[in-house]
């Protein structure tokens, strides 16, 4: 692997700032990445939401994949230093670099040299909506008749294996009120008041981890109202809660939507309605797969244990595994993601290019 090479052409990856609110950044990106794997594979391509995607493959028709790699080049937004890479000594700083462009452009080069020649089918599967929800682009894809024995999907994890990460639902409270002069209260119905109320009871139901556990979160990610005087009872306000919930919580998973609605509606004052457009189950891969050991014994062989991880966020495998499709996450190393200090790790780069170019191998 010729390391100058790969990080000039991962730095230009980076400076690109491929946002959802950027449709001509999220190709340019794409673009960028397909056109790092060269010519000599098919490139099926995927619009869904207006979110662009791809497929490549080697032969005319697109066959039932061996193994699949994933890889998102969107990121979330960022001021405009944080898409001019540097380096400094092991790191690599950019928004994305962690997650997840680095390993995306490891799974592409590793594609273009191995899949011609492996014995089994290889398809790499590039996406640019993950980070608001992959619905657009792996779920298009699969609804598309995608379909594939195994999945690696390239997210950060330190050459480490996850197999278990939570699902993901998002909550809107809403809550009305009666409006009114702020001096006298009793006159009105704050629904701002009516609000606080229901977050403190879902966060007694959910209390916020004083470290690291393994079970349902709740992050009150936004709270408005469009009151704008101190002397006026707000009549309307809303909250935003991000839900993150393990396999474990028989509460929460396999609910759907409307069943997430009825149950965080229990936690609400009267006059608050729970709104959940989004409700994805936890994502789980057998451990026992023969690919998984596999992976690992390649990854043992360049310094690095290859333990199992369980991911608190969520990421495209749910998807799969709604459709009884074992992935896994099998990324590099770095910190700092969706952080002013996002950086991957460039000593990580080589050993996880060579074991997953071994793990094809095999």
């Amino acid at each position: 692997m010729d390391m100058d090479s790969f990080l000039g052409a991962a730095c230009e990856l980076l400076a690109v700032s491929s946002t959802a609110d950027r449709p001509a950044e999220l190709a340019k990106a794409l673009e960028f990445v397909i056109d790092f794997v060269g010519p000599g594979f098919t490139v099926e391509r995927f619009t869904s939401g207006g979110k662009p995607s791809a497929l490549l493959y080697v032969g005319p028709e697109r066959p039932h994949f061996d193994v699949i790699f994933n890889g998102h080049v969107d990121v979330v937004p960022a001021p405009p230093s944080l898409f001019q890479p540097r380096i400094e000594g092991d790191r690599l700083y950019a928004r994305g670099a962690h997650d997840m462009k680095v390993s995306a452009l490891v799974l592409a080069q590793v594609f273009r040299e191995q899949a011609a020649s492996c014995a089994g089918q290889i398809g790499l599967q590039l996406v640019t909506d993950e980070e608001i929800g992959g619905r657009h682009g792996t779920r298009h894809q699969l609804d598309q008749g995608v379909r594939a024995d195994f999945v690696i999907i390239g997210e950060q994890s330190g050459l480490e294996i996850v197999a278990d990460s939570k699902g993901i639902a998002t909550v809107v409270l809403r809550a009305t009120g009666v409006s009114g002069h702020g001096a006298y209260p009793w006159r009105g119905d704050n629904a701002l008041v009516k609000l606080l109320a229901s977050i403190e009871r879902v966060l007694a139901a959910y209390p916020v981890p004083a470290t690291e556990a393994w079970r349902t979160t709740v992050n009150v990610a936004r709270i408005q109202t469009p009151n704008n005087a101190f002397n006026l009872i707000p009549d309307f306000a809303e909250a935003w809660l991000d839900v993150r919930f393990p396999s474990e919580d028989t509460a929460l998973t396999g609910r759907s939507e409307a069943e997430f609605a009825e149950i965080f509606e229990r936690f609400c004052e009267p006059g608050v309605t729970a709104i959940v457009d989004r409700a994805d189950p936890p994502h789980h891969a057998d451990r026992g797969r023969p690919e998984i050991a596999r992976l690992r014994e390649a990854v043992r062989r360049h310094g690095y244990q290859a333990g199992f991880l369980r991911k608190h966020g969520s990421a495209d495998g749910r998807h799969y595994y709604q459709l009884g499709i074992d992935a896994i996450i099998f990324g590099i190393g770095g910190s700092g993601l969706h952080s002013d200090e996002e950086y991957a790790d460039i000593a990580s780069i080589e050993p996880y290019y060579h074991a997953l170019t071994e793990f094809l191998a095999r």
